[in-house]
């Protein structure tokens, strides 16, 4: 049997390609098109089918085995009919030198009458077939005719709408999906943003785009530098350095977050960080000072170890000052949290008149903690651009405040002393002791 090809064959695979309908289970839908063919035609059978490369293969199939999928294609008798854009139809295919020796027609199947139409897609391909066949030859009315056609063009309908729902599917498939990165970006970006500001000062800049500049009354400013640094940069690899210096400023950060603070920045091998912003809060001199604390004991503690290794000793200068400051933020490409004022000034330079290993507060603070910690009168030292400033050492918190011999954790009755300060009081039992 000759086997029949259209003139577009390639272009008109690749399109049936694009409907992805073959080998898809049956539908109720294509189901009763057949049914409705066969019937009005008063065949045994009617078929509802597709052509790929090697096959037909049946979509719909009234009247046939349910085991019967697809037929060898250049057996088809549907071949001829996507070559032509109107209805084929064949009263006794035993008389057709086209099909007679078909083994449809010539062997056990007996097929013996035919008529198809080729399922025209809008884009002009004849993708495949609505047909109905019988096994004894008979005649259509034009009117049995004209129903094949125009049942075929609602096959062609119910496969263009399967094709823009699957597509509209996907479409909302890929939406959801983009939607979800964009999630996951904004989140990573949200993520990134409260690595770099204070969780209030971030939502002000996503929300308006800026954020405004604020002066706050009075904050405390805790400055870490640690002593003879440059000689640290000289005995050791730089790669070290970095590892070492990420290892303490990752450990603040916990230290601090833990007693309230907002980290502000790190210059080298100096960490600056606040307490009573961006959030006011009465507590921020304690705060500061519980933080310094635990900095200097963490780093005695390693030290004790560096020394029984023969390793440098990493010891820490700590000032602390309280007073005004302006904050805000700094950049539009790389934001940065940041304050002013000569209150920072002064921290830094109570930090570089501190003995190392030692906490230098001024006297501002001490009003504000003095209560709590014992402290060191240091006398007034000269500082530059201010002149003589009195200094005082904090040492620990006072031994009947204190859970620890060392002076760094508070017990309960640090919280209840002053019994004024509620703020103070509802912060009992959420301390270590």
């Amino acid at each position: 049997m000759k086997i029949y090809l259209p003139d577009n064959e390639q272009a008109r695979q690749q399109a049936l390609e694009t409907y992805r309908i073959l080998d898809t289970p049956p539908e109720i839908a294509y189901d009763e098109l057949a049914d409705l063919a066969a019937q009005i035609c008063g065949c045994s059978a009617g078929l509802l089918t597709f052509l790929d490369d090697k096959r037909q293969w049946l979509k719909a199939k009234c009247g046939l085995p349910p085991d019967l999928t697809h037929v060898p294609k250049e057996i088809s008798i549907c071949q001829a009919t996507i070559c032509h854009d109107d209805l084929m139809y064949v009263s006794d295919l035993t008389k057709d030198p086209r099909f007679s020796d078909s083994p449809l027609v010539a062997g056990e199947f007996g097929l013996r009458f035919y008529c198809g139409m080729p399922l025209i897609s809008e884009e002009g391909y004849a993708l495949g077939t609505l047909c109905v066949i019988d096994f004894e030859p008979r005649e259509l009315s034009f009117e049995q005719q004209e129903a094949v056609r125009r049942i075929s063009r609602q096959a062609v309908a119910q496969l263009e709408l399967r094709r823009r729902l699957r597509e509209r599917d996907e479409m909302l498939a890929e939406l959801d999906k983009a939607r979800a990165m964009a999630e996951a970006e904004r989140s990573k970006s949200d993520a990134l943003l409260l690595n770099i500001l204070p969780p209030a000062i971030a939502e002000e800049l996503k929300a308006n785009a800026k954020v405004r500049p604020r002066f706050y009354q009075s904050v405390s400013i805790l400055f870490v530098d640690f002593a003879d640094f440059t000689r640290h940069v000289e005995a050791i690899e730089p790669a070290q350095v970095v590892h070492q210096l990420d290892e303490y400023y990752s450990t603040f950060d916990e230290i601090i977050a833990r007693h309230r603070l907002e980290k502000i920045k790190t210059i080298g091998d100096a960490y600056l960080c606040a307490g009573g912003l961006p959030e006011i809060n009465r507590t921020h001199a304690v705060d500061a000072a519980l933080a310094a604390l635990e900095i200097q004991d963490l780093l005695a503690k390693a030290n004790r170890q560096r020394e029984r290794l023969r390793l440098p000793l990493w010891m820490a200068r700590i000032g602390i000052n309280t007073g005004p400051v302006i904050a805000g933020v700094v950049g539009t490409r790389k934001f940065s949290y940041d304050i002013w004022g000569n209150a920072v000034n002064v921290a830094a330079r109570l930090q570089a008149a501190a003995d190392p290993g030692r906490i230098n507060i001024a006297e501002a603070t001490w009003n504000l903690v003095k209560a709590r910690f014992t402290c060191e009168p240091r006398g007034s030292i000269e500082v530059k651009g201010k002149g003589p400033t009195p200094m005082y050492f904090l040492d620990r918190i006072r031994p009947d405040l204190a859970a620890d011999p060392a002076g760094v954790v508070p017990n309960d009755s640090f919280w209840r002393h002053q019994g004024h300060d509620r703020q103070l009081r509802r912060r009992a039992g959420k301390t270590v002791g």
